[in-house]
C-alpha cells in the first residue's frame, strides 16, 4: 500500500455494510457516512478557531436537514414500488 493510500483510508475510513442490503438501505448508509463525514470536518474546523460556533452549528443544522430529507425521500420511493 502506498503512502497516499494510507492517508486516503485514514482520512476516509470505509467500512463494510453490515445491515439488510436493499437499494434505499445501502443509499442512507452512504449519506449518513457523508453526514458524519462533512460534520467531523466543521467541528475539526471550530475547535481550529476557522469558523465560529454558530456557523458550525449551521452548517451542521443544515446537513441533518439534508439527511433526514434524503430518509424521506428514499422512504417515498420504497412505497412505490
Amino acid at each position: 500500500m502506498t503512502s497516499n493510500n494510507s492517508k486516503n483510508d485514514f482520512l476516509h475510513p470505509r467500512y463494510p455494510y453490515r445491515g439488510q442490503v436493499k437499494p434505499e438501505n445501502l443509499v442512507f448508509n452512504s449519506n449518513l457516512q457523508e453526514f458524519a463525514q462533512k460534520t467531523s470536518y466543521i467541528c475539526n474546523l471550530e475547535t481550529g478557531g476557522r469558523v465560529s460556533p454558530e456557523e458550525a452549528y449551521q452548517r451542521i443544522k443544515s446537513l441533518w436537514k439534508e439527511l433526514k430529507k434524503s430518509k424521506k425521500d428514499l422512504g417515498k420511493k420504497k412505497k412505490k414500488k
